[in-house]
């Protein structure tokens, strides 16, 4: 069973749950920014998201290139193994964003999520969907690819299905009885899924789609407008030194919850300080813009891009006087200008 009991509740522990709970709160209460903004703010999010959580398993798409994909989504058919990944990825977070009020936590839906997000990948079609049935421990490798050592062992796959089930079992008995901070119920469930990695392949990706799911349905409805794998992608190294630190001592007699607990809720505090920053860029830049340039960067938000030809289809401007907004906006990094003349392009810049 998981010894939650001997969780230290630090000076640090309780500041970071502390910034974050009164984040949260105001956000309820924000109320300020207008449908098109919030949905700009989740679609630039996603995007972060879907690019990091990606890569930090391997994949090498930027997020232009991501954003690219998502534009296309529709096609179905993905030629490469990113593509195929950055797909099955994105749809399973729109499924959360969507419906996360009606996916409670059971094995059955863990599974249904892991189907869901290897959906267009092919070399995983033999085991999605289903717990692994051969030993997959963290292994660490050089720039060259050559293995360098286990990092850490997982559990065995004749024990994983025991392990899963008790992982679920105590996460909605804790949960219910509410007798410690989602945050650090969250938490721990995290560490506790990638200690054992039940699917030989995807747990990272699903163990950041599953912690999206769970601050959703704690309550923390801001989590859709600012990218938490975006965080951890920038702070790998720390990611998996915390990992490591904590897996080791879990099926101790005394774990230490500890270094886990720490980055996490650290980086849930840098995804509020991210979003807080671009709530309130997004206050002044709003209050202070002419109508026209307001126009154009809300098309380049919705639609990740925007030309002179769109700019004139949407305001029914004068070129000339379209060209000197794009260059004001491209002055105040508003804007980032790609290509010339006739091939000119455009995309939000500070964001």
């Amino acid at each position: 069973m998981i010894a939650a009991h001997a969780i230290q509740i630090t000076p640090e522990i309780l500041k970071l749950i502390a910034s974050i709970d009164e984040f949260k709160g105001a956000w309820r209460a924000l109320g300020t920014l207008a449908p098109d903004r919030l949905s700009a703010l989740r679609r630039v999010a996603t995007i972060e998201s879907i690019g990091s959580s990606t890569r930090i398993e391997g994949s090498k798409l930027s997020d232009r290139e991501v954003a690219r994909l998502l534009s296309n989504l529709q096609i179905k058919s993905f030629s490469t193994r990113d593509e195929q990944e950055v797909a099955g990825y994105a749809e399973v977070m729109e499924l959360v964003f969507s419906s996360w009020q009606n996916i409670t936590l059971t094995e059955n839906h863990i599974k249904q999520l892991h189907r869901d997000l290897l959906t267009y990948s092919e070399k995983d079609a033999w085991h999605r969907g289903n717990y692994k049935t051969s030993t997959n421990s963290v292994v660490a490798f050089d720039e060259d690819g050559k293995q360098l050592g286990v990092v850490f062992e997982t559990a065995t796959p004749f024990d994983t299905p025991r392990l899963t089930t008790e992982l679920v079992t105590w996460f909605n008995e804790e949960r219910d009885a509410a007798r410690f901070h989602p945050l650090l119920l969250i938490g721990i469930w995290v560490v506790v899924f990638l200690e054992i990695h039940p699917f030989q392949d995807g747990n990272g990706r699903l163990s950041r789609v599953l912690t999206t799911l769970l601050l959703l349905q704690a309550g923390y409805a801001y989590v859709p407008y600012s990218s938490l794998e975006s965080v951890i992608e920038q702070s790998k190294e720390a990611y998996y030194l915390a990992l490591r630190q904590t897996q080791g001592t879990i099926r101790t007699e005394s774990p230490n919850w500890q270094p886990w607990l720490v980055f996490f809720l650290r980086a849930l505090a840098e995804q509020v300080r991210r979003l807080n920053r671009k709530v309130e860029r997004e206050k002044i830049v709003l209050a202070t813009l002419p109508e026209l340039s307001l126009q154009i960067v809300e098309f380049a938000r919705e639609h990740g891009r925007i030309t002179m030809g769109d700019a004139i289809r949407l305001t029914d401007g004068n070129r000339n006087t379209l060209k000197q907004h794009f260059r004001s906006l491209v002055a105040h990094g508003q804007l980032r200008q790609y290509g010339s003349g006739r091939g000119v392009w455009y995309e939000l810049g500070n964001e």
